[in-house]
């Protein structure tokens, strides 16, 4: 089954600096094997809060990338804006069941 991957992000203003940095590592992404793809969400409630969640096709798959040797020189546009008040600031979730919409 897939694994979705939620890493939160913290911002004061608009949010233009999380975009851009959003933009900047999803084209790195683009063709990574195993990366179903990936979306930038803004909370609803609390607009300085953002999330970035990935769908993998399988745990291995991500863990394999996160165990790469790119892993961390690819997200590093991101990483600043990690939310400091969660830890770890990201939640790995396996799909246990699922419904077609």
């Amino acid at each position: 089954m897939s694994v979705r991957i939620l890493l939160w992000h913290r911002v004061d203003g608009d949010g233009a600096a999380v975009r851009d940095a959003y933009h900047r590592v999803s084209r790195a992404l683009a063709g990574t094997p195993g990366l179903l793809g990936n979306q930038l969400l803004r909370s609803a409630v609390d607009p300085a809060c953002f999330v970035v969640m990935s769908e993998w096709t399988s745990l291995t798959a991500f863990q394999d990338w996160e165990g790469g040797a790119t892993h961390r020189g690819t997200t590093a546009p991101l990483r600043p804006y990690q939310d400091p008040r969660r830890q770890p600031p990201y939640e790995i979730l396996e799909t246990v069941a699922a419904y077609p919409s």
